[in-house]
């Protein structure tokens, strides 16, 4: 027994390297403390109410070493079990010896201070998460031991129960107290180890757990273990401070809102401002966030008429329509002339202007067997050419006519001539020449007689045909 002292001083110095914990992140947990030896009637009693009846009496039954005396170290192993070690010292100077002859009496008695050395092990059982409690945290063990007293030692089967009161999440007060059933039959100092209740506080510190980025979120709950983060993103961060963990932010810079994904919408128009091509005017989506004030389809910014509906192909301004026929200038093929929309925004020849037309034709004097003008059918043909220039989208023919006199393929040529002098005289006037042609008839289409005078002159004719 004399090298016990020094035994455990090495265990003492062992344990306190040899961290333990309480919970799966600080797995590794170490108490300090003093112990105290009830060496009273809990094995002496034969009756129950005896065996417990002193059981907070410290003063008569209790045996205290004051100093640091008992070291205790646990470790986490799952399902709030922990498996621990604990070491104690002690001076036993108070124990109820053997049963006295008088019914219920237990006399106390000092079996001659003597030293006590207890290394126990065993497994305990926390009820803390069953409380859903941070702070108390109440429990069972169960175990077994070796104890020496004097000269005497044993083995011990033991159990009890502890609470801890935890300060911070890993600092806290710690109690246990625990029966330590021996098997020895006697209660003879030096020779036996009575059964006895062991009682034990002192400050426990557990530790272990790793926080690679310092954010106060062990490893083992980090989603992002290697980047300081926040509490309730499980150790993520939210560089914006949106209320977003970056992993979820399309702008992790940018503070935004949930709905826009973390990025900010300026302009309320529900448009994240990175997919906004106008971020500080509210727009539509189908326009790339930008406005369209007159609904048209074309961005204010594109609109040459913002205020004014018009199609794309005219900048969103409307077409015009200059004469105010009904006919866009864009589809009229005669813009500055009030026409018809059947005739494409053109006036449409009347029957009167026909008529006109082939009045002044039959006036139209050439020169004999000649396809040259005389001289007073010029006022004629520039009559004609006004009425020509005055509907500009109709198509001409231009016929020429003669009397039966001379030979047939004369005549015809000289139909033909005429006809084309006539055309070519308008297309010197300005009239357009996709809009004329010429033929001739020769003698084969007489509207007189070619037997008298008068009816040879009818015959001698141009005529102005509408192309329809």
């Amino acid at each position: 027994m004399k090298h016990l002292n020094k035994l455990f001083a090495a265990l003492l110095f062992m344990v306190a390297f040899g961290t333990q914990a309480q919970d799966s992140n600080n797995k590794w947990a170490i108490s300090f403390g003093a112990n105290a030896v009830d060496g009273g009637r809990v094995s002496a009693a034969s009756k129950l109410e005896d065996q417990f009846s002193q059981f907070f009496d410290a003063t008569d039954y209790w045996s205290v070493l004051p100093s640091v005396s008992s070291v205790g170290v646990s470790r986490y192993i799952g399902d709030n079990f922990s498996f621990g070690v604990t070491g104690t010292v002690n001076k036993i100077s108070k124990a109820v010896g053997e049963r006295s002859e008088v019914p219920g009496d237990y006399p106390v008695i000092n079996p001659g201070d003597l030293n006590y050395y207890g290394i126990d092990a065993g497994v305990r059982y926390s009820f803390m998460n069953l409380l859903k409690s941070k702070v108390i945290d109440p429990s069972l063990h169960v175990g077994g031991g070796y104890t020496f007293l004097g000269d005497a030692s044993a083995g011990t089967l033991n159990g009890g129960f502890g609470l801890t009161l935890w300060f911070t999440e890993q600092v806290g007060l710690t109690w246990t107290s625990t029966y330590k059933h021996s098997f020895d039959d006697t209660r003879v100092p030096n020779v036996d180890v009575l059964s006895h209740m062991q009682h034990n506080a002192g400050i426990v510190f557990k530790f272990g757990a790793k926080d690679t980025d310092g954010d106060g979120i062990y490893d083992k709950d980090d989603t992002c273990p290697e980047v300081a983060g926040l509490k309730q993103f499980n150790g993520c961060p939210d560089t914006d401070g949106d209320g977003l963990q970056d992993s979820e932010d399309d702008c992790i810079n940018d503070k935004g809102t949930v709905e826009m994904r973390g990025c900010p919408d300026t302009d309320g128009d529900g448009i994240a401002d990175k997919d906004d091509a106008c971020p500080d005017v509210a727009g539509l989506k189908s326009l790339g966030g930008c406005p369209d004030a007159d609904g048209d389809g074309i961005t204010d910014k594109q609109d040459k008429c913002p205020d004014v509906k018009g199609p794309k192909e005219n900048g969103g301004c409307p077409w015009p329509d200059r004469d105010g026929d009904s006919v866009l200038d864009k589809d009229d093929k005669c813009p500055d002339v009030k026409g018809t929309v059947a005739n494409k925004g053109c006036p449409e020849i009347s029957d009167e202007a026909i008529k006109k037309l082939n009045d002044y034709a039959k006036t139209i004097l050439f020169d004999t067997n000649k396809a040259s003008f005389q001289q007073q059918t010029y006022p004629v043909l520039e009559a004609i050419t006004a009425i020509l220039v005055e509907y500009p989208s109709a198509n001409f023919s231009i016929e020429g006519h003669t009397d039966s006199d001379g030979k047939d393929a004369a005549n015809q040529t000289l139909s033909e001539s005429r006809a084309a002098a006539v055309k070519d005289y308008l297309i010197g006037k300005g009239i357009a020449s996709s809009r004329l042609s010429s033929k001739g008839f020769g003698e084969t289409m007489p509207i007189d007689s070619n037997k008298t005078k008068a009816g040879k002159a009818n015959n001698r004719r141009v005529e102005v045909k509408l192309v329809k």
